[in-house]
């Protein structure tokens, strides 16, 4: 399970900023090993989280300073959150995007549409 994904569909399992939640997993073997055997990578992760009593996206414009990117976006063919499945092989940014933000929580849909605007056009 993925911690967050960017609108660019870029993956974070193991490290929000500098905070390490887990230790090392096989996030990224499994995406790309899936991708290269002719398979799909289905990630899956909750639109949101609660974070000292707040609710916060877990799809966001972009990764916080210092989180690692397990998995480039270039291996991810659908996200799965409880609002629906983003499919995103062969797609450009603004779609996956479009996807993205179609799934994320209704709540930060609107945010992510401007932010999305403003790095897409």
């Amino acid at each position: 399970m993925a911690s967050q994904s960017t609108l660019q569909v870029r993956r974070a399992a193991n490290r929000l900023g500098i905070r390490c939640n887990t230790g090392t997993g096989g996030q990224t073997a499994f995406g790309i090993g899936s991708s290269l055997a002719g398979g799909k990578s289905i990630l899956v992760l909750p639109s949101s989280a609660t974070v000292k009593g707040q609710r916060v996206s877990r799809i966001v414009p972009v990764l916080a300073p210092g989180t690692v990117c397990t998995l480039p976006r270039t291996f991810v063919h659908h996200v799965v959150t409880e609002y629906g499945v983003a499919t995103l092989k062969s797609k450009s940014l603004r779609e996956r995007a479009r996807e993205l933000i179609a799934v994320a929580h209704p709540d930060f849909r609107s945010e992510l549409t401007a932010e999305a605007r403003r790095m897409y056009g």
